[in-house]
């Protein structure tokens, strides 16, 4: 058994919490009222994180095709000065282009209109300098959202701030967690009917998370849903009604965990919101609990590891489904849902795509939380598949941590068969094209206990490549048929977000760099580019002032997966990043740190 001062020493290896004073609460300017509801984009633009409510990230632009993409070449680039992980979308929005870069969160808008897209301004918000010391995974940010000519972020140190899209002028700030208690945000905002929803980080320090609202005329808090706790905290009332029998009862955020661990048990809404404005429904995930150590908290520990469908306007839960019930592999719940109409039995209905951490795809009807089907899409050896009946993951008691022994062939590991990169869909191939990684592990628990603002983890791991020896994989999946159409190898976990356009063309980057564009129906190899650093970024497609279509991504690698480059971590320590650093002991040859927007179209 590992004794606390173990704890005490790692956590002083992985994540040191720097002094420093916190901002104020939240403060606001007289300003004119945000109107409630944002229109969509442009066919051209790209105004929130996935394009759209759906989370398709499809580009409806076809200039560019599966014919002549070969044919692309840089167009103009630009430098954050950062060189840390990259993970933000761009947004576009008229003539402007808007960019959040990891800690320090600089916000920089770019003139699309003038040769070589220059400088228009850039909102420094100078978060805490302690936030750094508490970021789990990299000081990443994952973009922006735009509405009403505004435009919302968040910051490393749990900050929500509004500008002004045309002038960068500050228009609200909010401070809605405490880095002393190992809490940040990390996420991009979603604007939903004068909403702005966001949620927090943190469940490797214990954090208990939440999802928020808040007004995007003001941001004063207008709800917040807790992940964990009593009803009235998780906003669960008369409407809940979930579909399982196992989600129906009353406190189950209580009843399902050790007295009082709910408190610090995780659940952190870090990761993608979807918005279906037919049915009035948000969906997002939430994380693992805490800590990995899944003795230390016997019971299904609700409600993390799972999906909440709430109402925006007041953040009342309507169903929630568990991914993985007291979850024993860090399999977060937090990855997109992309929302699609689909013929099911020879009729229509709406239903959600999700890649989960736990290796399957599952495809759910949205209205009520029925698990349609979930296929594994990568080795599975951590369960045998979802119970439809029940809707419950059968697990492998076999792979199952416990205190004292090493588990070997966990399958797939910690970050899961695909982690926070999102899919993207496209409307005629009728395909998710995944992005993910293909990684085992060999993991070892331990007694850890709680102390504010250190690591909470109680698990020592080790990952390596998965079956075929590579480690990432780009895979397009037919949702309907509950199967792959084609995928890819990549020697690499490709931890970048997807594009899909209507030009029947894909696009993704790799952690050594390469930015590639896939024929959509094939997945056959058709222009790939050269980066200065491996890419982590989420591609973006919009129509430039000069009515060309151009593609986008930063490059600058990082995040969990490119933390031994990033965090100048000794790879010999196959268990630094909470074990990433054994499987990815090469990608110091392979490429450097780096922090830069590359836009691409066709020649004129």
């Amino acid at each position: 058994m590992r004794s606390h001062n173990h704890t005490q020493k790692r956590s002083v290896r992985w994540a040191s919490l720097l002094a420093g004073s916190l901002l104020p609460g939240a403060f606001a300017l007289a300003q004119p009222a945000a109107p409630a509801d944002a229109p969509p984009p442009g066919e051209g633009e790209w105004t929130m994180p996935a394009r759209d409510h759906a989370s398709t990230r499809f580009s409806p632009l076809a200039e560019i095709t599966s014919a002549n993409v070969a044919r692309l070449q840089p167009a103009f680039t630009f430098s954050t000065g950062v060189v840390r992980g990259h993970e933000a979308a761009p947004l576009v929005v008229g003539g402007t282009m808007y960019i959040v870069g990891p800690y320090p969160n600089v916000l920089f808008a770019l003139d699309l209109a003038k040769p070589g897209a220059p400088l228009k301004w850039k909102f420094e918000p100078r978060p805490d300098a302690g936030s750094q010391g508490v970021a789990c995974c990299d000081q990443v940010n994952r973009g922006a959202a735009y509405a009403h000519g505004r435009v919302f972020f968040n910051t490393l140190d749990n900050q929500t701030i509004a500008v002004d899209a045309a002038s960068g002028a500050e228009l609200w700030r909010v401070k809605l967690g405490d880095i002393r208690l190992g809490e940040t945000m990390t996420m991009a905002p979603l604007v939903v009917k004068g909403k702005v929803l966001v949620g927090n980080s943190g469940g490797e320090f214990g954090v208990r998370g939440w999802l928020a609202a808040l007004d995007a005329a003001t941001g004063k808090t207008v709800w917040r849903a807790w992940s964990t706790g009593p009803d009235r905290d998780v906003l669960i009332g008369a409407q809940f009604k979930p579909f399982y029998a196992q989600d129906r009862g009353k406190d189950l955020g209580v009843s399902s965990w050790p007295p009082e661990a709910w408190k610090i048990g995780g659940g952190n809404a870090w990761g993608w919101i979807s918005y279906d404005p037919e049915l009035d429904l948000i969906y997002y995930g939430t994380g693992n609990p805490g800590p990995w150590n899944p003795e230390q908290r016997p019971g299904d520990n609700r409600w993390t590891a799972g999906l909440f469908a709430r109402r925006p306007d007041t953040g009342e839960a309507v169903w929630f489904y568990q991914f993985s019930p007291h979850d024993l592999h860090d399999y977060d719940g937090v990855n997109e849902n992309i929302l699609i109409d689909a013929e099911m039995g020879g009729k229509p209905r709406k239903v959600l795509v999700h890649p989960d951490r736990n290796g399957h795809v599952y495809l759910m009807d949205r209205t009520s939380g029925e698990v349609l089907s979930a296929q594994p899409f990568v080795k599975v050896t951590t369960s045998s598949g979802v119970d439809l009946k029940t809707g419950r993951l059968r697990y492998d008691p076999a792979k199952e941590p416990k205190v004292g022994r090493t588990v070997r062939g966990i399958c797939p590991a910690s970050p899961g068969a695909k982690d926070w990169q999102p899919s993207a869909w496209s409307p005629r191939t009728r395909l998710v094209y995944i992005p993910h990684q293909n990684l085992c592990q060999d993991s070892q628990p331990y007694q850890v206990s709680y102390i504010a603002g250190t690591p909470y983890v109680g698990a020592e791991t080790r990952m390596y490549s998965g079956p075929g020896g590579h480690r990432g994989r780009f895979t397009a999946w037919d949702p309907v048929a509950g199967k792959a159409a084609w995928s890819k190898d990549e020697n690499f976990p490709v931890w970048s977000g997807a594009l899909a356009t209507a030009g029947d063309v894909v696009f993704y980057g790799t952690m050594d760099g390469w930015f590639k564009a896939l024929d959509a129906r094939t997945g056959a190899l058709l222009w790939q580019y050269k980066t200065e650093s491996g890419i982590i970024g989420q591609p973006v497609s919009y129509r430039g002032p000069d009515g060309k279509q151009y593609v986008a991504v930063l490059s600058g690698v990082g995040g969990w997966a490119g933390a031994v480059v990033a965090g100048d971590l000794d790879a010999r320590d196959g268990t630094a990043a909470l074990g990433f650093a054994n499987a990815m002991k090469d990608l110091s040859a392979a490429t450097r740190k780096g922090g830069k927007l590359y836009a691409f179209k066709l020649p004129d």
